[in-house]
């Protein structure tokens, strides 16, 4: 009895590492679907795509253009001052995943924004994001994007 408690143990780490190398890929998926729609909103179909990532009752947090606190309204800003004009890339390496006991699961990284055309990336965030797991699908509950500055590295 003791070496199948013991056996059981060992295997612990190795299952919750599965799972948490589960999650990260599955949240590594919808960041990665969130911003293609992002990429490509001044099509209705990508923006409307783009919406439905985010709860009716999203709150967005941004420290240069202030908060918004529905989904309607933060996907106006998006139509008007993101669409047609920027793309967000990934900083690679900085996409971090946290669960939420009960509720669902925190992400964070680092992104630049690429000005449409020239491709001159000169603007570097950093961003936080619930998502709330409704079991069928996790949606956004809040952003916040800040820290909002030039991109030395420039790409």
């Amino acid at each position: 009895m003791k070496k199948l408690y013991l056996f059981a143990l060992l295997l612990m780490p190795l299952v919750s590492q599965a799972d948490v190398t589960d999650l990260q890929s599955k949240m590594m998926r919808l960041d990665t679907g969130l911003f293609d729609s992002f990429n490509h909103c001044n099509n209705p179909v990508q923006l409307a795509k783009h919406a439905s990532y985010f709860a009716e009752g999203v709150e967005f947090y941004h420290d240069n253009g202030g908060v918004t606190w529905d989904r309607n309204s933060m996907i106006a800003n998006t139509k008007q001052y993101a669409c047609g004009k920027y793309t967000r890339e990934l900083v690679s390496g900085t996409f971090e995943v946290f669960t939420i006991k009960d509720f669902g699961v925190m992400t964070k990284g680092t992104h630049i924004f690429c000005q449409n055309g020239g491709y001159k990336c000169d603007g570097k965030a950093d961003f936080v994001m619930l998502w709330h797991d409704l079991g069928d699908k996790l949606e956004i509950t809040r952003v916040l994007s800040y820290g909002h500055r030039s991109n030395m590295d420039n790409k």
